[in-house]
């Protein structure tokens, strides 16, 4: 968890050949699982969120074999930094968002 803004950037373009200006969020979790870093791109440029645990450890999403990653909603994501298993929550049907362009 040494890395700041530029070895997380190398490690998303090198590692996980993902364009780190696409506006998703690349989350970084220690082993263990204690403290977590959330390298984020917004207008002008990047963002650092750090959250370390005190008691506790984070739950990690479900891996996606065909994409190679680990993917999550916001939902899951606020969930997780609040300690929230989400794999145990109900989620209820509601109506699908589109988003405008």
């Amino acid at each position: 968890m040494r890395k700041s803004f530029d070895g997380l950037y190398g490690l998303v373009k090198s590692e996980l050949k993902r364009d780190p200006f696409s506006g998703e969020a690349f989350i970084f979790i220690n082993k263990r699982m204690d403290r977590m870093k959330v390298l984020h791109w917004e207008a002008g440029g990047f963002v650092l969120y750090y959250k370390r645990l005190e008691q506790g450890t984070f739950e990690i999403p479900a891996y996606n074999a065909e994409k190679r990653c680990y993917q999550m909603d916001w939902t899951q994501f606020v969930m997780m930094v609040d300690g929230i298993e989400w794999k145990k929550v109900k989620k209820r049907k509601r109506f699908p968002q589109k988003m405008a362009v």
